[in-house]
This record gives structure tokens, C-alpha cells and sequence, in this order.
């Protein structure tokens, strides 16, 4: 399900725009003042929001600005101010698209469709994810399992990292050592198994059983998730 925040003062407008994404089976909650849209955003997840530029209490540019600090959750700028100094601000502000008023609604929900694309491929290209328990991210050494951020040294992330990247091969002790570790020393094949264990005390449950890295007896070591 994705789920949409519009932001606008005109409930027309919103009735329409919302009447749209409904028939997408998307999600959408509707703000018409700044105040309720950041309640909105601060105490539900959205896949993509779509903010009117001039609202009534806070600026749509003061909105987007507070939304910038917090997420990288896309936003639909909509305004009537169309000139292109006003759609250059919009994009400094962080805004992801700008759409001026008035507007086709079909261009809209297929400007929604693939900014929506764009950011879930985003996601799925810079993190490997198992459900809600793991998620390491491909482009620096982050880890979260079960919801907690875990410190992991180098040669540890690469470690997993090359694990997850395959969690159906088995790698030998080799294999494991030959992209991931510097020092001369490091490249003794029992020097891994040191490594594996700092690693499981990190990320297992119960290091004594462990699940994400698993044993395979006479040949190395593979992902279990």
C-alpha cells in the first residue's frame, strides 16, 4: 500500500487529487494547513507527499524544508507561482517535482508512478533487506538488525556484506579472505573465523546458535536468512 500526504487548501482540489489516487489504491491522508500536515508527517510513514506551495499558517517552502531536515521522502511541489525562478527555488528547497497550477490530475498520479518507481528502486539498490530482522546497506558499513544500529569494523562489513550479496552460495575460508581483509597477516585462512565470531556476537541472537551466519562444516561459512 503506498501511502500519500496531501497538502493543500483548496478541498476541492484535494477531493479531486485524492478521488484519483483512491482509484490507484493508494493511501491518502489530507492536510489543509501546514500545522496538520506536519502532525501528519511526524507521526505516520509516507511513501511520497504532495504540498501545496502557499498554505494559510506555514509556507509549503517552510514545510518542505522541515520535511528535508527529517527524510528523504519525495515531494510533489504544487503551485500557482510559475515562473522559473519560483520552480528553481522549489528544487534548492529539496523539492523532487513541480507541478504548476492549473494541472492535468492524470499528469500528476503518472509524475506519482515514477517518482514512486524511482525511490523503490533507490531503496532496493542500496540496501540488501530480510524482512524486518536485517538490513545492510551496500554503500557503507551500516547494519540494522531487529531494529538496532550495529557497529561493524571493515573488514567485518565486507565480510557480510560478500554473505548477504549471495546468501545461497557456501564460501570458503579463501574465498572470504580474498577481497576482504588487508594485512599480510590477515590473510592466514583461520584469521576469518575470528572475524566470524567478533560478528556474531554483534548480529546473532544467541551467538551460540547462530542463524544469520551459519556454518557449513568442511568447507566455510554461508548467510542463513
Amino acid at each position: 500500500m503506498v501511502n500519500v500526504l496531501l497538502v493543500d487548501d483548496e478541498p476541492k482540489i484535494c477531493e479531486f487529487i485524492k478521488a484519483c489516487l483512491d482509484v490507484e489504491n493508494y493511501n491518502t491522508d489530507v492536510s489543509h494547513d501546514g500545522k496538520t500536515a506536519i502532525d501528519y508527517f511526524d507521526n505516520n510513514s509516507y511513501d511520497i507527499v504532495i504540498l501545496d506551495r502557499m498554505l494559510p499558517d506555514i509556507s509549503g517552502e517552510k514545510i518542505c524544508e522541515y520535511i528535508r531536515k527529517k527524510s528523504n521522502t519525495p515531494i510533489i511541489m504544487l503551485t500557482a507561482k510559475i515562473e522559473d525562478e519560483d520552480k528553481i527555488d522549489g528544487f534548492k528547497l529539496g523539492c523532487d517535482d513541480y507541478i504548476c497550477k492549473p494541472f492535468n490530475v492524470v499528469e500528476l498520479v503518472y509524475r506519482i508512478k515514477s517518482i514512486l518507481k524511482r525511490s523503490l528502486d533507490l531503496k532496493e539498490t542500496s540496501s540488501i533487506k530480510f524482512g524486518e530482522e536485517f538490513e545492510l546497506s551496500k554503500l557503507s558499513p551500516e547494519l540494522k538488525i531487529r531494529g538496532e544500529q550495529i557497529v561493524l569494523t571493515l573488514t567485518e562489513y565486507k565480510i557480510l556484506l560478500r554473505l548477504a550479496s549471495n546468501p545461497k552460495k557456501t564460501y570458503t575460508r579463501e574465498e572470504l579472505l580474498e577481497n576482504t581483509t588487508e594485512s599480510y597477516y590477515e590473510k592466514i585462512d583461520r584469521v576469518i573465523d575470528s572475524h566470524i565470531k567478533n560478528l556474531r556476537q554483534k548480529i546473532e541472537a544467541d551467538s551460540s546458535k547462530p542463524k544469520i551466519i551459519q556454518t557449513v562444516y568442511g568447507v566455510g561459512y554461508k548467510f542463513g536468512l
